[in-house]
C-alpha cells in the first residue's frame, strides 16, 4: 500500500452553486420536477436564472461538498475537478482551498464556462437543481493524478461524473489506480434520476468490486432494485456483499453489511432550512469515521451530525467547524 499522504480524495464535478427561495407554482411554471437534478444547457440555465428571485452564490458540486466537509472535521483531504480560468472557477478554486483541501486540478483556459447549478429551494426545505456542467464536461483521464490518487486511502466518487464520457473515464482510471495501491474507493449514487439513467452501469460497478463503499439515500436504493418496497431494496443491497449506508432523512440512516445492518436515528434539529448537501455532508461525517476507525454506527452518528448542521442554513457547506461540533457531542475523532 502507497504511504498515505490524505485521508480521502474526491473526484467529481466543481460547480458553483446558485441558490434562491422559491414557491412550488415556481417550478411547476418551469416544468421542474421538485427534488431531482436535471442537466440544462448554457441558454437553459441562463433563462431559469432571469425567472429566480434573490440568489445566494457559494461553491458546490456534491463530491466537493463532501470533501469540504472532510476538511471541517480534519481529515486530510484532496480534490480532483475541472474548472474554466474565469471569475467563478477562481472564486471554487479560492473558496475550496481556504477550506484546508488540496487542490491542483489546472484551469481550462478554452472551452465552455466553469460549470453552475440553479438550485431552487421551497418552503419544505426540498431542493431542485438545474446543472449547466460547462467546464465539468472536459474532466477526463489526464486529469487524474496518478500519484495523488494511490496517496489517499480512500477514493470518494460521486455518480454525477457518470454523465460526461469523458468524466466516466476519468472515474474508471482512478478507481483503477486506487485498487492497485491497496486503497478503498466509495461511490455515492448522487440522485433518482442519475440512477435512472446508468442503473445497468451502477449495478455493474458494485458487482465487479470497481467500488467498494456505496451511499444511496431511500429514493435512489429503490430506483437501483426497481422496487418501491424499501425493505426489498436494503436486502437486494445487502446481497451485493459491499459496504452500503442509506440515507433516510428524518427518519435518520442505514448502515448496511452482508452480515449485519444497524439503523442509527437522525441527529436532531431546531428548524428545516435547505436541504442541499445533505447527503454530502452525511457522506463526509461516515468517511470521517470511517478513516480514522471508528465503528461504523458512530461514523453513522458523525454523518447524521453533519448533515443536520447544514440542513439548517442555506448552503451546502458548513458554518461551524465540524471537528469541534462532534467533540461538544461526544463524537470526538481519534487523530
Amino acid at each position: 500500500m502507497a504511504e498515505q499522504k490524505f485521508e480521502v480524495l474526491g473526484l467529481g464535478n466543481a460547480i458553483v452553486d446558485v441558490i434562491a427561495a422559491a414557491e412550488d407554482d415556481l417550478l411547476e411554471r418551469e416544468n421542474l420536477n421538485k427534488g431531482s437534478m436535471t442537466l440544462v444547457d448554457e441558454q437553459g440555465a441562463a433563462l431559469l436564472y432571469e425567472a429566480m428571485g434573490s440568489t445566494t452564490i457559494t461553491s458546490g458540486g456534491s463530491a466537493a461538498n463532501t470533501i469540504v466537509g472532510l476538511a471541517s472535521f480534519g481529515i486530510r483531504s484532496a480534490f480532483i475537478g475541472k474548472l474554466r480560468s474565469d471569475d467563478a472557477g477562481h472564486a471554487f478554486s479560492h473558496d475550496i482551498r481556504s477550506s484546508g483541501v488540496h487542490f491542483e486540478t489546472p484551469f481550462a483556459v478554452d472551452g465552455p464556462a466553469t460549470a453552475r447549478c440553479l438550485i431552487l429551494v421551497t418552503p419544505d426545505g426540498e431542493r431542485t437543481m438545474n446543472t449547466y456542467l460547462g467546464a465539468c464536461q472536459n474532466l477526463g483521464p489526464d486529469d487524474v493524478d496518478e500519484n495523488l490518487v494511490r496517496s489517499a486511502s480512500v477514493l470518494y466518487l460521486e455518480g454525477y461524473l457518470w454523465d460526461p464520457p469523458a468524466a466516466k473515464q476519468a472515474f474508471v482510471k482512478a478507481a483503477g489506480i486506487a485498487h492497485a495501491a491497496g486503497n478503498r474507493v466509495a461511490l455515492t449514487l448522487s440522485d433518482p434520476f442519475c440512477v435512472d439513467r446508468y442503473r445497468d452501469e451502477f449495478l455493474d460497478l458494485i458487482r465487479t468490486k470497481t467500488v467498494d463503499i456505496v451511499f444511496a439515500n431511500q429514493h435512489e436504493l429503490r430506483s437501483l432494485y426497481q422496487t418501491a418496497d424499501f425493505e426489498t431494496a436494503v436486502n437486494a443491497f445487502r446481497e451485493e456483499n459491499i459496504l452500503g449506508i442509506v440515507t433516510r432523512s428524518e427518519h435518520g440512516s442505514m448502515v448496511v453489511t452482508r452480515d449485519e445492518t444497524w439503523s442509527v436515528p437522525a441527529s436532531p434539529i431546531e428548524r428545516l432550512v435547505d436541504t442541499t448537501g445533505a447527503g454530502d455532508l452525511f457522506a463526509a461525517g461516515f468517511l470521517a469515521g470511517l478513516v480514522r476507525g471508528c465503528e461504523l454506527k458512530d461514523a453513522a452518528r458523525l454523518g447524521g451530525l453533519a448533515a443536520a448542521e447544514v440542513i439548517q442554513h442555506y448552503g451546502a457547506r458548513p458554518l461551524v467547524r465540524l471537528d469541534d461540533l462532534a467533540a461538544e457531542n461526544g463524537l470526538a475523532l481519534p487523530l
